[in-house]
């Protein structure tokens, strides 16, 4: 019967392992388009994408989407919009 018990602990527990190791990325996990877009809005870093060895985080699949259009421009204005609101 113990053994019963023992398959859900592990699946638990590699979940539970699995959501520490999220991706981190730049700007405290901000959305990079929100940044952008002159916005703060937290992330959980779930949807990303990695740039020029940088790991970018977006609130949704919508503003990866909206970023992915003009990478280089989004950046910059998220860049800008980040350092003067520290």
């Amino acid at each position: 019967m113990k053994a019963t018990y023992l398959i859900p602990a592990i699946a638990g527990a590699f979940l539970f392992t699995t959501a520490a190791f999220a991706a981190t990325g730049e700007y405290d996990n901000m959305c990079t388009m929100g940044l952008a877009l002159d916005k703060k809005v937290e992330t959980d870093c779930s949807v990303n994408a990695e740039i020029d060895g940088k790991t970018y985080c977006f609130g949704n699949e919508e503003a990866k989407t909206l970023f992915m259009k003009d990478p280089e421009g989004n950046l910059a204005k998220a860049e800008s919009f980040y350092n003067d609101n520290q």
